[in-house]
């Protein structure tokens, strides 16, 4: 047996130790067994399991475009370092027996603030692909938005979903192909657009480069000709994804040629929220594309009170990137977010159990919210509000505390 084996065999035998996982020198090498392990969702405690349940699963090529970031990824860290900054302020003897998670934005009525995200091609990540992700999010009664790089027509998608979907969009840069994508989401019944416009200049990821590398597949295999489904009847030879030409008065334009609600996705400072409600935009989405557009350091939590700020409740704002907790969750809707999306977590769930590891996830960060709400003395979400969180002003080290000193 060579050495490569010997160890993996020591890492399943201290991954089946409750005593040694729980040491900081074990913990990351002996997850690399943990999806051995972990045959069932209803065995997964968190999202960061279902994500090593996932890597086991899911190529490493595809793996290394779900989870990559931009030039070092110091933004994917960001935005999980970001929420150090903010502390939650509970309040206590408060009556917190029935509590209600339902939103309703834009007239979409949905049973948690959680959103799922659009996260194009989740046919690299399990067969059933956005079918199985539409059919969690109408099992749970959450919210979905599709990509324009869908592996899965919309059409399908919103039938399988069973209600109205949001649809977001890359415009390419050709205005008739941004109608034509309008119309087609609009007769497939989706009531949202959700323009993408944090990718004017292409994006540099190293990670997913890196990871092709472990990846002994040949990708033209599967990649060449193939366009994805929204594309169809669409001329793309030459045609760019995104437009570095756009301006704000796109509002307008989209406006002009389609009844669904505007959503402006990829803000990330005040000022151009302000600018996209002057200019007619029905909500604001703040999001930095999961740490995979600009590498800005700043986390989307911290972008989150001065847009909420310029946006001053004349529209709802979305928040996305970096979530993974129910207290990450509570802190958002705390610093004045309508509803939060989640993109990577219910893709892991997606790779590791189809559509039954999606319901796994979105169980976990429900019941982590709902504990959190209880906790914090705010049984409906309309109670949480900027008297439950305090910003510290700067994000705080985490030190080494509970299961990493045991």
């Amino acid at each position: 047996m060579n050495k490569r084996v010997d160890r993996r065999e020591l890492l399943k035998f201290l991954a089946a130790s409750p005593l040694l996982t729980s040491y900081s020198a074990f913990a990351q090498e002996a997850e690399e067994v943990l999806g051995e392990r972990l045959m069932d969702p209803s065995e997964v405690i968190n999202v960061f399991e279902m994500e090593a349940v996932a890597r086991k699963n899911i190529p490493p090529a595809h793996l290394g475009y779900l989870n990559t970031g931009v030039d070092s990824d110091n933004t994917l860290r960001a935005n999980r370092d970001g929420f150090t900054r903010f502390q939650i302020k509970p309040r206590r003897l408060v009556d917190v027996s029935r509590t209600d998670t339902r939103v309703n934005i834009l007239g979409t009525e949905a049973s948690s603030p959680i959103f799922l995200c659009p996260v194009g091609s989740q046919g690299a990540y399990h067969p059933e692909a956005e079918l199985g992700t539409a059919r969690a999010a109408a099992a749970k009664g959450h919210h979905m938005v599709l990509s324009t790089q869908s592996s899965t027509a919309v059409e399908a998608v919103a039938e399988a979903k069973g209600a109205p979907i949001w649809h977001q969009l890359y415009p390419t840069d050709r205005w008739e192909y941004t109608v034509a994508m309008l119309k087609r989401a609009e007769s497939a019944g989706c009531t949202a657009v959700c323009l993408t416009i944090d990718l004017p200049g292409g994006r540099n990821t190293e990670t997913l480069s890196i990871m092709m590398r472990e990846d002994d597949r040949t990708c033209s295999n599967c990649h060449t000709g193939q366009a994805k489904p929204m594309f169809e009847g669409l001329d793309m030879r030459g045609v760019g994804l995104n437009n570095p030409a756009l301006t704000w008065d796109v509002i307008g334009r989209m406006k002009d040629v389609t009844s669904m609600n505007v959503i402006i996705k990829g803000v990330e400072v005040g000022a151009d929220a302000a600018l996209a409600v002057q200019y007619g935009a029905d909500g604001i989405w703040v999001s930095n594309h999961g740490g995979r557009a600009t590498e800005t350091e700043r986390g989307t939590i911290e972008c989150l009170p001065e847009i909420v700020a310029a946006v001053n409740g004349r529209v709802p704002v979305i928040v996305d990137s970096g979530f993974r907790r129910g207290t990450d969750i509570y802190k958002a809707l705390a610093l004045g977010a309508s509803a939060i999306g989640v993109g990577r977590p219910y893709c892991w769930g997606l790779g590791a159990f189809g559509q039954a590891g999606v319901e796994r996830v979105l169980d976990l960060l429900n019941r982590e919210l709902l504990i959190t709400m209880r906790g914090s003395g705010t049984p409906t979400i309309a109670s949480i509000g900027s008297d439950y969180v305090h910003d510290a002003g700067y994000r705080v080290p985490r030190g080494k505390l509970g299961r990493e000193l045991l």
